[in-house]
């Protein structure tokens, strides 16, 4: 079986991201950008995914996060757009949806080489820890347009921030477990081309 695998570098005035992924791994991280909560849901998404993810980030916290976060979606967008190689066998879609206590969370994603992003989710705290509560629509924007992917994501409801952002990438994480799966050995799409 053809290894899906990518290690990738992102060097700008404002980060320097070195990025390895394994689409069959066993979900293991190795994640360190600098913001805490962030880390988390990184670690989240890969155990989720069943992805071996390692990202090691070093951006300029002293102005914000957001550079950070965003070339992070931008790298692993392209790291999982290349491990995917020509899509072969592929399910292509993902659907889930993920409860966390009072928030259910959903995202519905197809691997179809569209980009596209639909956020809903509202938020009442600006940030969580030093991780801006703005970014999550952020780092899904980076990561669909760099990987090709029509994604779908909302907070359906919830009142907990944390709770809320959690939901939302434990169901990515799912999302992408369920759509990268081989199941046949065709591309996934009457077109012959993804």
């Amino acid at each position: 079986m053809l290894k899906r695998e990518c290690s990738i570098n992102r060097n700008t005035n404002e980060t320097k991201i070195q990025l390895k992924i394994n689409l069959d791994g066993d979900g293991k991280s190795n994640i360190k950008t600098g913001i805490g909560f962030f880390d988390h849901m990184l670690d989240l998404m890969a155990f989720h995914s069943g992805i071996d993810l390692e990202v090691i980030a070093h951006g300029d916290l002293d102005v914000c996060d957001h550079h950070t976060v965003e070339d992070v979606g931008i790298i692993l967008g392209q790291a999982f757009k290349e491990a995917l190689g020509e899509k072969v066998g592929i399910k292509r879609y993902g659907s889930f949806f993920i409860p966390m206590d009072e928030t259910l969370s959903q995202v519905s994603l197809d691997i179809s080489g569209r980009s596209f992003l639909v956020f809903e989710g509202d938020f009442k705290r600006d940030s969580i820890g030093n991780f801006s509560t703005e970014m999550v629509k952020e780092f899904l924007r980076a990561f669909a347009f760099n990987a090709g992917i029509t994604l779908h994501a909302r907070v359906i409801y919830g009142e907990n921030d944390h709770h809320k952002v959690e939901a939302i990438f434990k169901a990515l994480g799912r999302a992408l477990k369920e759509a990268k799966e081989i199941e046949t050995g065709r591309i996934p799409s009457t077109k012959g081309i993804l």
